[in-house]
């Protein structure tokens, strides 16, 4: 697998230098920035496969950084940051971000969220997320123009709204998704009430293709934010 262009905005030398250290030791290329607006032009002059994103920078926010970056281009951009409230997780991944990685975090959990990355952007190069394709995953399998699901080859029965979660987990795989956006993309809307249906609807949805529920293998939760559908090999 080539390994991909990343931008590292991170205004903190030391971890910066950490960064860059562990990126060069395995091959990975690599450019930087220390502010939000130096980060934008790199971001716009190299175009990066994947961007490392530090919120709290010298001139402005690393949130406003994701909403401008946002504006014209989908790189995928994995946050490092220092604040651990659900509400800044939600606040990054709503305004746009991929992933959000807590500091301090340990360089293998660094690298394996890079890794996580690279196969979906490779996946979805190979056209294998495209909505006329059919998603395999693991034993799952959505045949999105047929509308029906697969679980180790036998139909499931799953309600519309069961498929319609299931279908808008599978098109971001590795890709958390917070409540807000999940309610917005299923009802249009998100009220508190739709949030508690939404976690009805994921636990049945979970008993349908989960071997153990209460040990899910393909969605995982991140609580307090949202969910995620992982790639199961």
């Amino acid at each position: 697998m080539t390994k991909s262009l990343i931008l590292v905005v991170e205004d903190d030398v030391p971890i910066r230098n950490l960064i860059c250290t562990t990126l060069k030791a395995h091959n990975y290329r690599y450019v930087t920035a220390e502010k939000g607006e130096t980060a934008i032009l790199e971001a716009s002059s190299h175009n990066p496969e994947i961007i490392l994103l530090d919120l709290g920078l010298p001139d402005f926010d690393g949130i406003e950084v994701i909403r401008k970056i946002r504006t014209w281009s989908a790189v995928p951009i994995i946050v490092l940051s220092a604040r651990t409230e659900d509400s800044d997780k939600i606040e990054a991944l709503d305004a746009g971000a991929d992933d959000y990685l807590t500091k301090p975090f340990s360089v293998e959990e660094l690298l394996a969220r890079l890794r996580a990355t690279q196969r979906r952007l490779a996946l979805a190069q190979n056209g294998e997320l495209r909505t006329e394709s059919v998603f395999v995953n693991g034993k799952l399998t959505v045949d999105y123009a047929a509308g029906c699901a697969f679980l180790d080859g036998e139909e499931l029965h799953l309600t519309p709204n069961e498929y319609k979660l299931l279908c808008l987990l599978s098109k971001n795989v590795g890709k958390v998704l917070t409540h807000t956006y999940i309610t917005q993309q299923i009802w249009g809307r998100s009220w508190e009430n739709d949030i508690a249906s939404l976690r009805v609807f994921m636990a049945t949805l979970r008993k349908k293709i989960e071997k153990d529920p209460a040990a899910p293998q393909y969605i995982q939760t991140h609580i307090g934010v949202g969910y995620r559908m992982l790639r199961v090999e």
